[in-house]
């Protein structure tokens, strides 16, 4: 009688993955210290520019952003070394660079006039982020524990969101009423509304996924959802026209609404669902323009920024023209760091943080900074796409399109393709609670990417 030998395959070892993480961890701190190294090149070329000197002190302040991200380096090794090798580095030079031109426009005459120390500000705010970054990395252990505070991350995203309302938290502010303070301390909680709602979102459109995609009744060859189905969509979007009545916050309004329509369509696949958001969105831009001076004082300045009168009065377009012009001044190649006069436009070191940049470095180096931009998104969304679970799939994707969102809001106001928002760019713009945010971002994904190399794909 014959035998039939089965072979097994032996049991992998843990050896292979090792060196793997290994190299990944490598190539990391590789771009990590080439990144860290451009940050402390812009500082000393903005000190040689607008001072003509090295001081020592803000070059000495330069180590503790660098210790901070080396140290989150280190953290990557022991608790998630399969995680994506390039996100920090890049986070590392956009962070740096911004940190770099808001110490520019300390030194410029406006600056030093009104005695600001923005720049210091923002290294230690830097520094604070990095720190929370490693927080998140060491308390997620597993993005998927994230969907058991599905409603819990709803109810803290709503009292973000709607904190700068409370009587006695707003700070006075003649734009967007985004800012609350807390004693000395100011801060913009919908910055950290935005991933609770993130959340929230992941978590109920992975429970309701197969009733959004195959339910609903088809209307000119798309399936339209049903009258049940539409009752999240509606919500979110009374919740963003309540945020734009409320606080005047046009950017967190389409930046909420926008994040839910694109994981709408990455949970379901149905064309219908971004069509009718778009609708939506134009439906409720609309109306906001016809009731809100506000908003349509936003649109008017869009499309007749050059107009004289327009021009020369109160919350007129005199930002946007001369954040434009600021770029035209610097053409190609910029006029280089610290030689520039950024500080000639309002908010040069926060809403027209990009403005100034491009001053400065020119549309070769802006170019060079969107690219950084577009390949973190990249990193997201490959993220997204490889992660082992549809949980981690809906938040990876859903963080990674907030980010690009946010991105094109600011930048596209600033170069007047689509009306001023009024959001900050991620890791450029002066303030700790984006900075916080987007360190925090950067850290889930780091989390989930980690978990793309380690464990099966699987459906919740």
């Amino acid at each position: 009688m014959a035998m039939t030998t089965v072979l097994e395959r032996p049991a992998p070892t843990a050896a292979p993955r090792l060196r793997r993480s290994t190299r990944l961890r490598n190539i990391e701190l590789g771009l990590l210290l080439l990144a860290v190294g451009v940050s402390a090149s812009a500082i000393l070329l903005v000190q040689l520019g607008a001072l003509g000197r090295i001081d020592s002190r803000i070059a000495a302040l330069t180590a503790v952003p660098a210790a901070a991200v080396l140290a989150l380096h280190v953290v990557l090794r022991f608790v998630a070394p399969d995680a994506d090798p390039f996100i920090v580095p890049i986070a590392t030079a956009l962070n740096g660079v911004g940190i770099a031109e808001v110490y520019r426009i300390d030194l410029s005459p406006t600056g030093i006039a009104n005695h600001t120390d923005d720049g210091t500000k923002q290294i230690v705010w830097t520094a604070l982020a990095v720190a929370a970054a490693i927080v998140v990395l060491l308390v997620v252990r597993n993005h998927r524990r994230l969907q058991r505070y599905t409603y819990l991350s709803m109810v803290a995203a709503v009292v973000l969101l709607l904190l700068p309302l409370v009587p006695g938290l707003r700070v006075a502010n003649a734009g967007a009423d985004v800012w609350i303070h807390v004693g000395p301390l100011s801060f913009q909680p919908a910055e950290l509304g935005k991933l609770f709602l993130a959340f929230f979102f992941t978590g109920f459109l992975t429970t309701r996924r197969d009733a959004l995609a195959t339910v609903g009744r088809r209307v000119l060859g798309h399936r339209l959802p049903r009258g049940r189905d539409l009752g999240p969509i509606l919500v979110v979007w009374i919740v963003a026209l309540l945020v734009i009545v409320g606080e005047h916050a046009l950017g967190t309004g389409v930046l909420i609404f926008g994040m839910f329509v694109a994981m709408l369509y990455v949970a379901t696949g149905r064309r219908s669902w971004p069509l009718f958001g778009l609708l939506l969105a134009a439906a409720g831009g609309w109306a906001s323009a016809q009731l809100l001076p506000y908003i349509d004082g936003r649109f008017v300045n869009w499309l007749s920024a050059f107009d004289g009168d327009l021009y020369n009065q109160p919350g007129g377009s005199f930002q946007l023209v001369n954040g434009i012009f600021g770029l035209a001044h610097g053409g190609l190649f910029g006029t280089g760091l610290g030689l520039g006069r950024p500080d000639l436009t309002p908010a040069a070191d926060s809403d027209f943080i990009v403005a100034s940049i491009g001053e400065e470095i020119g549309l070769v180096g802006l170019f060079a900074l969107l690219c950084l931009y577009l390949l973190f998104v990249a990193r997201g969304l490959r993220v997204a796409f490889s992660a082992p679970d549809d949980y981690g799939t809906l938040l990876a994707a859903g963080l990674a399109f907030e980010f690009a969102l946010q991105c094109f809001v600011v930048i596209g106001g600033v170069l007047r393709v689509m009306p001023e928002a009024g959001l900050t760019t991620p890791f450029l713009a002066a303030g700790g609670s984006s900075l916080l945010a987007n360190w925090m971002l950067a850290a889930l994904l780091l989390r989930i990417s980690d978990t793309v190399r380690s464990a099966p794909r699987t459906t919740i």
